[in-house]
């Protein structure tokens, strides 16, 4: 019977420590596996595809200079003038015909980086070259998202400009304490560096 104990005893110490040594293991990446492009999420490819920023002007964004999309979407609660609209719109458009056709380019070079991975064609050399095109197309596209930015910020008052940063949330020096209306609650956090 003290042998019965014994051997309990030691499973219950022994189990966690193999159940959690296990469980260390696993990559952070496990179910990424299924991805058509293993290095972009769905929402990454949308985002790329779309226009969107992917987080790509937030030096920018998080220092007090706005972007036209965002600018257009609170027009009527900054007070933008026809004119203002006028001028940002022009901004948008072509900051957004650009960003579709780097992003499009973008998700082309990553799943043709993933895809001969995948094939098992991968040589050093090759890796080096799409790495190096990856990373052109990247810089592109932030130039594109920060550019447009530069570019819409001249065009608003100061008073514009605070009211802005004001309902962005960012006069709040945690931009993690409020998340603004009309943004998704894990892209905001992930974003903006929140836990």
């Amino acid at each position: 019977m003290r042998a019965f104990f014994a051997i309990a005893l030691v499973g219950l110490f022994v189990n966690p420590i193999l159940s959690s040594s296990a469980t260390s293991l696993l990559s952070p990446y496990a179910g990424e596996e299924s991805r058509q492009i293993k290095s972009l999420a769905d929402s990454d490819i949308d985002d790329l595809l779309n226009g969107r920023g992917w987080g790509l002007a937030k030096a920018a964004e998080l220092n007090g200079v706005p972007g036209p999309k965002h600018l257009l979407e609170m027009s009527s609660e900054i007070e933008l003038s026809p004119e203002q609209v006028a001028a940002i719109k022009a901004v948008w458009s072509e900051m957004n015909a650009k960003a579709k056709s780097l992003g499009a380019r973008y998700v082309e070079l990553e799943k043709t980086l993933n895809d001969e991975f995948a094939a098992g064609h991968m040589s050093v050399g090759r890796l080096e070259t799409l790495l190096n095109d990856i990373s052109a197309v990247r810089t592109k596209l932030r130039f594109t998202h920060l550019a447009a930015h530069l570019e819409s910020s001249p065009i608003l008052t100061a008073k514009q400009l605070e009211q802005y940063n004001a309902l962005r949330g960012y006069a709040d020096s945690n931009p993690c304490a409020q998340i603004p209306e009309g943004h998704d609650p894990t892209m905001w956090k992930m974003h903006n560096g929140c836990d």
